[in-house]
């Protein structure tokens, strides 16, 4: 089976999540709770948040590597400041995303993260991931380890701390605190456990079924793009 460019595409209904690696655990818990072992998640790294303009390259790169290896292939990403970006990358390569702007609205649901921004406009977020690795992805990707100067100008926006815990760990709970007071924020606990991240991945995971006597419509991974490294999750 072959898609309209050319391209192979693999049989046995296999999908491919490229996803946020801060979703990494999330997304890797949904697929084993559900028995989804048709899904692979593959997640480029958490800290491009920082830099949201490598995105929708890097997203593109992974989408077209996966050319003959996957029948199906969706974006577990939020547009995540990318200005409409990966949006455009993905009509054009013809995948689908997850909805929303960012991907704390998966874990939240997109009411609830609405209201959260209507309270306050200047929230930081923080996950069970982000809160475990907080001096990496926050305090040294900012260089406040080093130049501790910079945190009035960094946060200057920012007033609050939400953190959205996907588990009930107390000592996680006392880290996104800390990290609260670190920053110089005030602190706020939601509980969202996986949200409605479980009931997209569920839903996005569900085999295809074509017609009687008509393949699947193939996806077209073969053009747009080029991006930087991954990591595989699953």
């Amino acid at each position: 089976m072959t898609d309209p460019s050319g391209a192979p595409t693999a049989p046995g209904g296999r999908t491919l999540v490229v996803a946020c690696g801060a979703l990494a655990r999330e997304l890797l818990q949904v697929v084993q709770a559900n028995g989804l072992d048709h899904v692979d998640v593959e997640c480029l790294p958490a800290s491009y948040h920082n830099t949201p303009d490598v995105i929708p390259d890097a997203v593109a790169e992974r989408v077209r590597a996966a050319a003959g290896r996957y029948d199906r292939v969706f974006v577990g990403y939020g547009d995540c400041g990318t200005g409409g970006r990966l949006d455009a990358v993905c009509a054009e390569l013809g995948v689908e995303r997850l909805p929303g702007d960012h991907c704390y609205e998966f874990l939240t649901g997109s009411s609830a993260f609405a209201q959260l921004h209507a309270e306050e406009l200047g929230t930081f977020f923080l996950t069970d991931y982000l809160v475990k690795h907080f001096d990496r992805l926050v305090v040294k990707a900012f260089w406040l380890d080093t130049h501790p100067e910079l945190l009035p100008q960094v946060f200057a926006n920012y007033r609050r701390l939400v953190y959205l815990a996907q588990t009930d760990d107390p000592e996680l709970v006392e880290r996104a605190r800390a990290a609260a007071v670190r920053l110089g924020l005030d602190f706020e606990l939601r509980r969202t456990g996986l949200g409605e991240l479980e009931t997209s991945i569920v839903q996005l995971g569900r085999p295809a079924v074509a017609p009687t006597g008509q393949e699947p419509a193939a996806v077209d991974l073969a053009s747009v793009g080029s991006g930087s490294g991954s990591e595989r999750v699953a």
